[in-house]
């Protein structure tokens, strides 16, 4: 059963900014699917759903992004789940916005979150969906830059990057990592 994991801070002062589009994804595709999320048991919250008679769990991890590892570890530990059927979303400072990009395993390319991940699991051999949020800010900035919000322009190429997020989500659920990297690369 796939583990669709989005990565993000968890509490207001962090929604709605680039650190976060991971929370979007498994926000829009709980939408899509009429999945609620709620705690899990562990440092997640999480929601059930189904699509293309496929079972998934949505999960949001509620640790902060440097810290994903134990959540997503947790959650796989939890559910008895082969690491290749867990989808790690997050965001990229690596691909422009409006950019989403899919690969089977990597290194965490300078992301706190997935180096934490890499840790914990001990190997980065697990699938990622990468979504772009561009790196127009000046040099020492990084931070502040992932930790701001999307402009109304940007927002505008965002919103129909998360739909295709989604069907590439869908993509991976019915067919495997491989054939949505072919579809959506």
């Amino acid at each position: 059963m796939p583990l669709i994991i989005g990565l993000g801070n968890p509490g207001s002062k962090y929604a709605g900014t680039r650190h976060n589009i991971g929370f979007e994804l498994i926000d829009t595709l709980a939408q899509s699917l009429s999945v609620r999320l709620g705690p899990g048991k562990g440092p997640f919250h999480v929601g059930k759903g189904n699509h293309a008679g496929q079972p998934l769990y949505l999960i949001k991890p509620t640790t902060y992004m440097n810290n994903s590892g134990k959540a997503v570890q947790q959650a796989i530990n939890w559910y008895k789940e082969d690491i290749d059927l867990c989808l790690v979303c997050y965001d990229d400072l690596a691909l422009d916005v409006g950019t989403i990009r899919l690969r089977p395993s990597g290194g965490a390319g300078g992301h706190n979150g997935i180096k934490d991940i890499i840790q914990q699991l001990g190997t980065n051999a697990f699938p990622r969906l990468r979504i772009g949020i561009g790196n127009d800010f000046p040099k020492g900035q990084q931070v502040q830059h992932v930790l701001s919000s999307f402009t109304d322009e940007e927002r505008t190429v965002l919103n129909p990057t998360l739909d295709k997020a989604v069907d590439a989500t869908f993509c991976f659920i019915r067919e495997g990592i491989e054939e949505a990297m072919n579809k959506f690369n």
